[in-house]
């Protein structure tokens, strides 16, 4: 441990995975409860698009796919609720269009992207300052906004027409909850690259909520889980040759697996108490 943080670059990649970890986590909360599992995957997806635009024209590729990935979760949002067409119609035809539009734009441009890469499959060990900056001020930015909306949020993932019944400003809600998993993504991509991003906001939250018996103790674990996994796949990685994103995505695997293995235990267990 004490060698790990000898090294400028393993204390960054420490930072990222705690800042990342914490807030894909918490996403993942709402992710599972409203079952926005495929958006995940489509934002992650599309915002190749926007990545290879902003590689092509010089444009910081984060900046650029961020712009992608929330311009994709509001429009995903917005269209499937005023065009009545289904959210996973909408982002099928998205996930196909983002990904065919960076491919595009990369074979069309000549030149070499190292950065391409490691958007791919994510390098958290080449995480800079500058972009440590950038996840903290998008961590600062969704905190925010869940902490002041947190019961709002919970209210439409359980019950939407129950909550727009009661008065309360749906739509709007939504699309910041939707803004919100955009920028998570892109911001969470440096970490386990475009492929894998998807896993750390589904993971998290579908392994807490098996274990959970109410909202409360699903956020905690959900949190608890996903910094498990992130500094978990990050060490797997500092000591064997393992990429980082990859580790860490196995790692969360491995403990939602055990989460569905020991359920049945426990209420086995309670079920011999009670008789």
């Amino acid at each position: 441990m004490n060698e790990m943080l000898e090294y400028g670059f393993m204390q960054r990649a420490l930072l990222a995975a705690l800042l990342v970890g914490t807030l894909c986590s918490t996403i993942s909360f709402f992710v599972v409860l409203k079952r926005l599992s495929f958006l995940g995957a489509g934002i992650s997806h599309t915002s190749l698009g926007g990545i290879a635009l902003g590689l092509i024209t010089g444009v910081d590729p984060v900046i650029s796919g961020s712009v992608f990935a929330v311009g994709t979760a509001m429009s995903t949002g917005y269209i499937s609720r005023i065009g009545k067409i289904s959210e996973d119609t909408v982002i099928g035809i998205y996930y196909a269009s983002g990904m065919a539009l960076g491919i595009a734009l990369i074979s069309s441009f000549k030149g070499y992207y190292p950065e391409l890469f490691a958007l791919l499959f994510g390098n958290i060990l080449s995480v800079s300052t500058h972009d440590l900056i950038f996840m903290a001020l998008a961590m600062v930015i969704i905190t925010a906004f869940v902490v002041i909306f947190f019961r709002e949020l919970v209210m439409i993932c359980f019950d939407e027409e129950m909550a727009e019944a009661g008065g309360l400003p749906v739509v709007v809600i939504y699309m910041g909850l939707l803004a919100a998993m955009g920028l998570t993504v892109m911001v969470s991509i440096q970490l386990a690259g475009v492929v894998l991003v998807a896993a750390l906001i589904v993971i998290p939250g579908a392994t807490a909520y098996r274990l959970s018996k109410n909202y409360r103790a699903m956020l905690f674990l959900s949190i608890v889980f996903g910094l498990v996994g992130s500094f978990g796949g990050l060490f797997i990685s500092y000591y064997y040759p393992v990429p980082p994103g990859a580790a860490i995505v196995l790692v969360l695997a491995l403990i939602f697996a055990l989460a569905m293995a020991v359920r049945p235990l426990f209420e086995n267990a309670r079920q011999n108490k009670l008789e």
